[in-house]
């Protein structure tokens, strides 16, 4: 268990704000070693369940959780409870899998009438990570962060809106979480006149509900 990486252990308490209040049921996908579930559990009282490919992390998440299963997200799916979660959340975990959009569709008919989907997803034109692309010319893989080596997608805002949209599903909220604040951003996001606004956010919350819903 020491080998554990802080990765799977990290609280993300900037995205408790987006769980809605009430939930009964939630459902982590990528849940690491619980921690940020167990947090919902604590706070808001809920049953929580989580998937988790990495064992050692899927142990751990075990004795803090009520229902943990450890191995890919795409054949677990099929043996949880339709119109079961109020809430099921991926934390920097869709742009880690080969068919996210797949994944997105697949998780609806787990969701309650009222269920929604809470998402941080890494911004691909975060600010350090823009101007060493554009300016320098480089695209440095790294253990973590937004070009984390583990990354298989890569996401904008409007690339969120569109996958969402895509896949069925109606924004409530999208939001930058994280901001990097820096004179140079500042100034550039001055001169485009508001068009490198974004590149100040690491990720963006994302609260969505899929569309059959609103349509009712």
């Amino acid at each position: 268990m020491d080998a554990i990486k802080p990765y799977y252990q990290q609280q993300r308490d900037e995205m408790l704000t987006y769980i809605p209040v009430g939930v009964a049921h939630t459902l982590e996908i990528g849940c690491g070693a619980g921690s940020f579930s167990a947090q919902i559990k604590h706070d808001l009282g809920a049953e929580t369940w989580g998937v988790e490919y990495q064992p050692e992390a899927a142990a751990l998440a075990a004795q803090k959780l009520d229902h943990v299963m450890t191995g890919g997200v795409e054949a677990i799916l099929p043996t949880l409870p339709r119109h079961f979660f109020d809430c099921i959340i991926f934390n920097d975990v869709l742009e880690h899998l080969v068919d996210p959009y797949t994944t997105l569709v697949e998780v609806q008919p787990l969701l309650t009438h009222n269920g929604v989907i809470v998402a941080s997803i890494p911004n691909i034109r975060h600010w350090p990570e823009f101007v060493d692309y554009t300016w320098r010319g480089n695209w440095n893989y790294r253990d973590d962060g937004v070009l984390d080596r583990t990354h298989l997608r890569f996401f904008t805002r409007r690339s969120i809106g569109n996958t969402l949209d895509k896949c069925g599903y109606q924004a409530v909220t999208i939001e930058g979480i994280n901001p990097y604040d820096s004179r140079g951003q500042k100034l550039a996001t001055l001169l485009s006149l508001g068009r490198l606004a974004d590149t100040r956010f690491k990720q963006y919350a994302v609260v969505a509900r899929p569309a059959q819903q609103v349509a009712r």
